[in-house]
């Protein structure tokens, strides 16, 4: 990003060396490690353990959420209770463990991924339409019981659904955490540096923002709000970093009054004379072991105190309350101006995804040169992505771990590859490979399905389809107000004509140099808001076939005005690499879509084409030519 700030951090180490493009030569990956982060035979005994806890506290069963406090996709080492007990190491899920017996409730994204990580011997995996506790798991609890639960790793809409859900059949009581009080090597808690964004990244002043949030907090008649999404607190003090994998957050709370300074509230370990520095004139910075103190005296003073209910902690809830404080149930007021990024952040996006688009010419070129020879591996092939995209300094990590699946793994919607479920791509596969990096000057996220052969009828018609509803979403113009819920369909109709269909959204909302996933706004049934001007969201339909192969292709799209057409929106496209157009069945394209294609990959060599060299410059150029 042009003018970043120099006291940034990069994720490269110093002094490496980016070798020449051949299958064995690239560094070990920093971003990505590829062992098991936890093993079946763990569960047997970690759940004996977790029983005995549970007998001692006088409980029957104990609520194990993915979640922390803060209520992140990625978690510290210290907060992966979930992967601790059961073996899962998905991005969302709940377990509840019984005197005999256990479930894990997961949602779609996870059925194969969560049997094969679990012992299912023990553990009864659950898929459930939004991933919570459903009726079967009453069958856990005997009648009468009590279900312990830390009110840090639940929020108040949770507590309320899971008691309304064993109204009659068991009761809830909010205890200490019984997992910890067992897990004897628990990591520590994490502690990085903190860096501020200058205007030219983040393109508002913190005063700015702060001023807007508590403007909205008039109109709400509240007198303060307590902040708890590490992504709003990062974005609304311009500061990010590296207390979790893939995404630059700072973990903390914060309390935002409707007049005068925020309180931020950190580990004691983070807080430096630096820091109150950076934040003079515009927060106060104190220990989270005074959060508790600060809700008390809002309590006490009689205080209105907005809190998210869908992500603010139970606790934090239960000690305003018992304070005396009237509670404000209502988004987290960061979350919409968020989404809206301004120009400096569209700039930063569109800046990320020119370097991103170097880095996958460089990785496509190599990687349909080495592909043929049927040699590479999923993760040598997530090696080389990161390789070539650590060329560029300022990228400083992945955006999230990268989904390489060859084969029946590329089925595996949220795959990730490890030393033991590693495997030969063979040639004539399909290869589907989900990535993403952070940038300073922004995140991105695209999917590419490869072909390494010749692809079966079934396959080019599948990967056609898909590529469709792609086509479909970039090209919608839509009146201001239309919601992600009501295009949606714009991407599956074309797998439904066909009888088939895919289980996740369409597309979701991402961060700006912040979480690669990000709410409130989205494309899917569940994406009820309006999409506004600069919300950035995925477009990523696909195909899965079990144990055969997956399909899908992602690009990142903003939310513009469109040209011509007054009161209308429509999207224009951030990603810049190469879709294969060897799967494509032809004859199922439209005109229009043609064009579209065509138009996007010229769009591509425009962009990239001068930026590269020598072979890749070649290939890049072979592949973007016209159908």
């Amino acid at each position: 990003m042009p003018g970043a700030d120099t006291t940034a951090m990069t994720g490269a180490q110093p002094g490496t060396r980016i070798l020449p493009m051949t299958a064995q030569s690239f560094p070990p990956t920093v971003f990505q490690s590829f062992e098991e982060k936890a093993e079946k035979c763990n569960v047997a005994p970690r759940l004996a353990a977790l029983r005995g806890a549970m007998t001692k506290t006088g409980v029957d069963g104990f609520l194990i959420p993915r979640a922390d406090a803060h209520r992140g996709e990625s978690v510290p080492a210290s907060e992966a209770r979930l992967a601790w007990v059961t073996g899962f190491t998905g991005s969302a899920g709940l377990a509840l463990v019984g005197k005999d017996k256990a479930g894990l409730f997961i949602d779609s994204r996870y059925t194969l991924q969560a049997p094969a990580q679990t012992d299912t011997d023990l553990i009864t995996v659950i898929q459930t339409d939004r991933g919570g506790l459903n009726d079967e798991a009453k069958a856990l609890i005997p009648e009468g019981g009590k279900i312990a639960y830390d009110s840090w790793l639940h929020t108040p809409g949770e507590v309320r659904e899971t008691a309304k859900l064993f109204d009659g059949h068991a009761t809830l009581v909010s205890s200490d955490n019984l997992v910890d009080s067992i897990w004897s090597d628990r990591p520590a808690a994490p502690v990085s540096a903190i860096e501020f964004l200058g205007h030219n990244r983040a393109g508002q002043t913190a005063g700015d923002k702060i001023a807007e949030i508590q403007a909205s907090l008039a109109s709400n008649h509240a007198d303060a709000a307590v902040l708890t999404l590490p992504e709003s607190i990062c974005w609304l003090f311009n500061m990010r970093g590296r207390d979790v994998p893939n995404t630059p957050f700072v973990l903390g709370f914060a309390v935002v009054p409707q007049a005068g300074q925020p309180t931020l509230y950190l580990d004691a370990a983070k807080i430096t004379d630096e820091l109150r520095q950076s934040l003079s004139g515009i927060a106060g910075v104190e220990s989270s072991a005074d959060l508790g103190a600060a809700l008390k005296a809002l309590g006490e003073s009689g205080k209105a105190v907005l809190i998210d209910p869908a992500s603010a902690p139970d606790a934090v809830a239960v000690a305003l309350k018992d304070a005396g404080a009237k509670l404000i149930e209502k988004r987290d007021p960061v979350i919409l101006p968020k989404s809206r990024k301004n120009p400096a952040e569209l700039a930063g996006m569109h800046e990320a995804h020119t370097l991103d688009g170097v880095a996958l010419a460089k990785f496509l070129a190599w990687f349909y040169d080495e592909a043929p020879k049927g040699t590479l591996t999923e993760i040598g092939i997530v090696t080389a992505l990161e390789a070539f995209r650590r060329e560029e300094e300022s990228c400083v990590d992945a955006s999230f771990d990268t989904i390489s699946g060859s084969g029946p793994n590329g089925a595996i919607v949220h795959y990730r590859v490890s030393d033991k479920t590693d495997r030969r791509l063979n040639a004539g596969e399909i290869m589907l490979v989900d990535s993403g990096a952070q940038y300073l000057s922004g995140t991105t996220d695209i999917t590419r399905t490869l072909s390494t052969g010749k692809p079966s009828d079934e396959q080019r018609d599948r990967y056609t389809r898909v590529l469709k509803g792609m086509i479909a979403i970039s090209m919608a113009r839509f009146p201001k107000g239309t919601s992600g819920a009501q295009l949606d369909v714009l991407a599956r109709q074309f797998l439904w004509h066909d009888g088939v269909t895919y289980s996740h959204g369409t597309g979701h909302g991402v961060g700006a140099y912040l979480g690669v996933h990000e709410g409130p706004v989205g494309i899917s049934p569940r994406a009820v808001l309006p999409l506004e001007l600069g919300n950035v969201i995925s477009n990523e339909p696909g195909y899965y076939k079990t144990g055969e192969y997956g399909i899908r292709i992602e690009n990142l799209i903003t939310v513009v005005e469109s040209e011509g057409f007054p009161g209308f929106l429509e999207f224009q496209t951030l990603t810049l690499a190469p879709i294969d157009t060897r799967l494509i069945r032809k004859s199922l394209l439209s005109e229009a879509e043609r064009a579209w294609l065509d138009d996007y990959h010229q769009m591509v060599w425009q962009a990239i084409g001068p930026k590269v060299k020598g072979k890749v410059r070649d290939w890049l150029k072979e592949a973007t030519v016209a159908l």
